[in-house]
Order: structure tokens, then C-alpha cells, then sequence
């Protein structure tokens, strides 16, 4: 399995990363390819299965490169966690946390006892029990842990949130933040601009947040996150499309 240095490089606000929402480990294969540090398997709002993530994770550990897969869970549920965390993917992604208590559940879901709650099982993240000891000793140190902030009441607590020990990120959802917000997908807007500012002045950790297009990358680096996932696999696929369609019927009209 690729080496998890993710953790560190979410600390530093050091990677880039790409949206998977296709619950294709073909097209996982092909984005680890172009070597993105990280890529996201999203569970909350697709069809994937926890097998469909083992066997994303498994795709993305063969693709040539150092790509890890973090794994955007359904719901702050340690049952969940637990179950994403034994596919081996290299970190956790928790949406729609609010509080302090919220996201110290969240990390000690993730954690062995004595530190947390998470159960053992000899499953693929530990070579099938082959390596749990060694695994049981360092996957706190090495599993990135990654809350979204998505309401107003989360950018209330913000300042809590990200001090909470052993929380590596935050991830600022923007269509959900602006839909909270009233202001559904006007990200130029007054509101969604000041909760932005409001994070990443009040955060003790570096802040991420996604991009579905290029210029959104422009204009979140613009506003002061410290990462981003910079394309979502949907998004890319429909944008290569109409764009190679357009210039076929462009070409057509000459």
C-alpha cells in the first residue's frame, strides 16, 4: 500500500486532491494517475458501498504515484467510520459537523482505545491481521481527519472545532454553506464571503474546501484556503464533453 503522509500534508495545507462521486474504481485508477495527493470516495451522496471503497482504495493503491484515498463518509457515525477505516483508505472525511463535541466524537472514532473507541479487525487497512500491531501503534499518527463546516452554526464554532487534538483539516462545503446561507451557489456574495473569512480567520488548522471547475480554483486561492480538491470527476467529465461537442458543431457551422 502507497505510504500515508496525507495526515501531515493537510497540516502543512500542502495537497490537492480530486472528487470521486462515480463509484468507479476504473476512473479512481485513471485520476490516481495524474497524481493528485489525494482523491475523496464520496459515501454521503452516492451509491457507493463500503466494498465499492475497498475496492477504489485498492484501484488507487496500484496506480503508479503516491495517491491516497480519503473516504467522505454518510454521516459523523463511528459504526460508519469504523467500517471505511478497515477498507484501508488513508483518512476520514465527516459532514455536517457543528460542534466541539461533535468533532471530538468524530476523531475518537477514528482512534484505538486508549485514545478513542475505534475496534480492531483484521481487516485490509491492517494486511488482513498480518500487520495489526504495527498498524494498532501508528494508524492515529498517520489517518488524516478531515470535518466539514456547512452551517452557520459551524462557523459559529469554529474556533472550538479546529481545536479540537488530533483534528488534522476543515473543509468548508460551499453549496451547502451558501445554501444555509441563503445564498445558494453566489459565492461572490456578501454572506458566503464573510463565513469564509470567518473560517479561515478563527481556524487552528488548515482550511480545504472543492472546486468543480477551473476557475473556481482561482477563485477560492483568491479568498485564502489553504487547499483545495481541485476537480470532481462528474463535473470533469461533463465539461469535457460539451466542450468537445461544441467545437464539433463550431467546426460544422464553417
Amino acid at each position: 500500500m502507497n505510504d500515508n503522509s496525507i495526515s501531515s500534508r493537510l497540516r502543512a495545507g500542502d495537497a490537492a486532491g480530486v472528487w470521486l462521486s462515480l463509484a468507479s474504481p476504473t476512473v479512481a485508477e485513471v485520476v490516481a494517475g495524474t497524481e493528485p495527493a489525494f482523491v475523496v470516495a464520496d459515501r454521503e451522496h452516492t451509491a457507493a458501498s463500503v466494498e465499492t471503497v475497498e475496492r477504489i482504495t485498492r484501484a488507487v493503491d496500484a496506480a503508479p504515484g503516491e495517491t491516497v484515498t480519503l473516504a467522505r463518509v454518510a454521516w459523523n457515525d463511528p459504526v460508519r467510520i469504523k467500517r471505511v477505516l478497515d477498507t484501508g483508505v488513508a483518512g476520514v472525511i465527516a459532514p455536517q459537523v457543528e460542534t466541539a463535541d461533535e468533532a471530538r466524537a468524530f476523531v475518537d472514532a477514528t482512534r484505538y482505545p486508549p485514545d478513542g473507541e475505534r475496534g480492531l479487525a483484521a481487516g485490509r487497512a491492517s494486511e488482513y491481521g498480518e500487520t495489526l500491531a504495527d498498524y494498532y501503534a501508528t494508524a492515529g499518527d498517520r489517518l488524516a481527519t478531515v470535518v466539514q463546516i456547512e452551517s452557520p452554526t459551524a462557523v459559529d464554532n469554529v474556533a472550538s472545532i479546529s481545536a479540537v487534538d488530533g483534528l488534522d483539516s476543515l473543509f468548508v462545503g460551499p453549496a451547502d454553506l451558501s445554501a444555509s446561507l441563503d445564498v445558494f451557489g453566489a459565492y461572490d456574495s456578501e454572506p458566503f464571503r464573510e463565513a469564509v473569512t470567518e473560517v479561515l480567520d478563527h481556524s487552528d488548522v488548515p482550511v480545504g474546501t472543492l472546486a468543480v471547475a477551473p476557475e473556481q480554483v482561482d477563485r477560492w486561492r483568491e479568498l485564502g484556503f489553504d487547499y483545495q480538491v481541485v476537480a470532481a470527476d462528474v463535473s470533469a467529465l461533463q465539461r469535457g464533453v460539451t466542450e468537445s461537442l461544441s467545437r464539433y458543431d463550431e467546426r460544422g457551422e464553417t
